[in-house]
């Protein structure tokens, strides 16, 4: 699912040079904070680029890259300022056939916040996930308030 105003959403992504913070020490506190929060064993901030989702932030086992087709962020970037939330991926019809949820991490509990440029270009989200389905929500206003803070964090030159 890609939105009509991708083109200028990627013209956004491509301005902020998001490679360069890749591993950014206040991120990844951030992306490991998010984890504690949610008490979950991946928390991780992503980018979501023309044909991939790239992480720039993790704590856990998830891959640095994946394919925009087999990404869950990729998904919660089209509702800006709501978080995505799937109590159990194997049960969603989205998801239950992504190799994520059938294979390894096993992706099950997912939770994702966009994260917006000041334009409002959605450019990735603040991600946490379980390999164990969940019917209790994680703190959503801590979770949201650190995804400001690496909203904040991306837009910055330095």
């Amino acid at each position: 699912m890609i939105g009509a105003d991708e083109t200028a959403r990627q013209a956004a992504v491509d301005r902020l040079d998001l490679p360069s913070k890749r591993w950014d020490e206040r991120l990844q506190r951030i992306a490991e904070r998010a984890a504690d929060i949610a008490g979950t064993p991946i928390g991780a901030i992503s980018v979501v680029d023309r044909a991939r989702q790239w992480m720039i932030a993790k704590r856990g086992a998830v891959a640095d890259e994946v394919p925009r087709a087999l990404s869950f962020c990729a998904l919660a970037i089209h509702r800006p300022g709501e978080a995505m939330i799937v109590p159990d991926a194997a049960q969603d019809p989205r998801f239950a056939t992504n190799p994520f949820v059938t294979g390894s991490p096993a992706v099950r509990f997912y939770v994702g916040i966009p994260l917006v440029d000041r334009a409002g270009y959605p450019l990735g989200a603040l991600c946490v996930i379980d390999h164990a389905p969940r019917n209790q929500m994680p703190d959503l206003y801590e979770l949201g308030a650190l995804a400001r803070e690496a909203e904040r964090i991306v837009e910055r030159p330095n």
